[in-house]
């Protein structure tokens, strides 16, 4: 089962509503906030102008973007509704409980370079927010690299002539590289020759994207993993193991620690959300947004359906929107344009599904997580919640791991029940080795639907046609990694709120759309 949100435990239902109305009834819910109340019939006002703060904002989504912008609505005193389809806030950074163990969707780290943000996570879980230590593995052909990888490691794993054949592949992609950059593949083998590719690239992320990296278009690797420590590191510790100077543009320092949320990321967007709820935010859990209402190029309602089948509109004249980007265009009301709808339809997003094992030993490895690179297993990512954060397994002497798989909604693996799906993670974790002769005692599973947009190539023009409509209107402001169809982090999800915020209430002219397109990896700290 899934852990309640403390949201939806702790607070009066006079801040956070779940359901309304009669089933099958159509009507206008008003907000019933603490601090903001309005009189029944009230209406939004005809007209729209960006330089004046909105007066019935509403916030579609309560994960991290969502909440964020609710928080930072509220102590302007503008009363937000935030509105959110599931029982429970934080998105894909929601923690899920199984027997006692507690289990993060991915595995998310808090890193970020904006101090807005630091302050922002600081601030809400205050001495709850810990601070750990980062290890983590590849796993390879049965044999685990370290993490940025070092020279005796290579060298005892890969042996020396494989080590040169990659220091040849390399010297061979630097001197002809390819001359067009538009895949995944071209752009990484380029940089760092076709043997690294093979090894450190191709089968992870094809395992993430479900299609060959000649159909991943460039942008995601330029976005994701310029100075990636994984390949110059192997370049460099290649190098040295033939003595060899390393290059002089190697990555100086890598991220060795982060915050952590004592109980998981899901600790963080329940307390984030009880912070905006008390500061008037009128927070809505179980009402799916259903469509958007508008005239004139402006958002004037927002219609929902809320856990009873009851649906209702609430006025608005600012809908600040963190559902996936092709689902809000496909609920207006006047329709999108054929041409915009056709490119949100050819949009696609990868499911993740984890597989959370309860191990009947501990201390396993030391690794937070491990990347699996070995093409016969299916799962991607393998992770050690205990070495997150100890108090996410409650029992001494016992394991809580996460097995992660990335599917469409076609897979097999996204069809099999839980009890099968328990069973094939068992099977696959006991070939890693990494459980030593310890034993699975249950498990469960949890389907996390659009977790990844899917960079394909070609995909940026589509993306373009509906940025571009979506633009049209005054007063919707999409935002986080769903609102934008942009594979970003939580802090970047926060930081689009918070500057869609100030765009709002303040007049700024921040580009939303383009924060996290620069191509510095988010994770690297240069040394000075």
């Amino acid at each position: 089962m899934t852990m309640m949100s403390s949201v939806a435990r702790g607070i009066s239902r006079a801040q956070v509503f779940v359901g309304s109305g009669v089933k099958g009834t159509t009507q206008v819910v008003h907000r019933i906030s603490p601090r903001c109340q309005r009189s029944a019939g009230s209406k939004v006002a005809t007209s729209f102008f960006m330089s004046d703060p909105p007066r019935h904002p509403v916030v579609l989504g309560a994960g991290p973007a969502g909440l964020a912008a609710g928080l930072a609505l509220a102590r302007r005193g503008l009363c937000p509704v935030v509105l959110e389809r599931s029982s429970q806030v934080g998105g894909i950074c929601r923690t899920v409980e199984f027997q006692g163990y507690r289990f993060d969707l991915g595995g998310h780290r808090f890193f970020t370079k904006f101090d807005e943000v630091q302050a922002l996570w600081e601030e809400v879980l205050g001495e709850e927010f810990l601070v750990r230590p980062r290890m983590s593995r590849i796993l390879y052909q049965g044999k685990l690299f370290d993490y940025p990888l070092s020279a005796g490691n290579v060298l005892r794993n890969l042996g020396v002539r494989e080590s040169t054949r990659c220091v040849l592949s390399y010297a061979r992609a630097r001197l002809r590289p390819r001359g067009e950059e538009r895949t995944f593949e071209q752009w990484v083998s380029n940089r760092f020759g076709s043997r690294l590719f093979d090894m450190f690239f191709r089968s992870y992320t094809e395992k993430v994207w479900g299609v060959p990296t000649h159909r991943i278009g460039a942008d995601w690797a330029a976005q994701r993993i310029k100075n990636l420590e994984l390949s110059t590191a192997a370049l460099d510790a290649v190098r040295r193991s033939l003595g060899r100077p390393a290059s002089g543009d190697v990555v100086t320092s890598l991220i060795e620690q982060f915050h952590y949320p004592r109980f998981g990321p899901g600790q963080m967007f329940d307390a984030m959300a009880e912070h905006a709820v008390e500061a008037g935010a009128d927070l809505r859990v179980e009402h799916e947004v259903i469509g958007l209402i508008h005239e004139d190029g402006q958002v004037t309602g927002v219609r929902v359906r809320d856990g009873e089948g009851a649906e209702s509109v609430f006025p608005c004249d600012a809908a600040l929107s963190s559902i996936p980007l092709t689902v809000l265009v496909q609920i207006l009301s006047p329709a999108a344009p054929d041409e915009v709808l056709a490119a949100a339809r050819s949009l696609t997003y990868r499911h993740l599904l984890t597989v959370d094992l309860i191990i009947d030993r501990a201390d396993l490895f030391d690794d937070t997580w491990i990347y699996v690179h070995d093409p016969s297993l299916k799962v991607g990512r393998i992770q050690n919640f205990g070495n997150w954060s100890p108090y996410m397994v409650p029992v001494p002497g016992t394991s809580a791991l996460g097995l992660e798989y990335f599917c469409s909604s076609e897979d097999e693996l996204w069809q099999m029940s839980t009890e099968e799906l328990v069973a094939f993670a068992t099977e696959e974790v006991a070939r890693t080795g990494l459980l030593k002769g310890a034993r699975v005692t249950a498990g469960t599973a949890f389907r996390v639907p659009r977790a990844y947009p899917v960079y394909l190539d070609g995909y940026a023009d589509k993306l373009r046609v509906i940025e571009r409509y979506v633009r049209s209107f005054s007063n919707v402001s999409p935002m986080g990694r769903y609102g934008l169809f942009k594979y970003n982090n939580s802090d970047h999800s926060i930081l689009t709120a918070l500057l869609t915020v100030e765009n709002l209430c303040d007049n700024a002219q921040h580009d939303v759309w383009a924060v996290n397109t620069d191509t510095d990896y988010h994770e690297v700290r240069k040394g000075s």
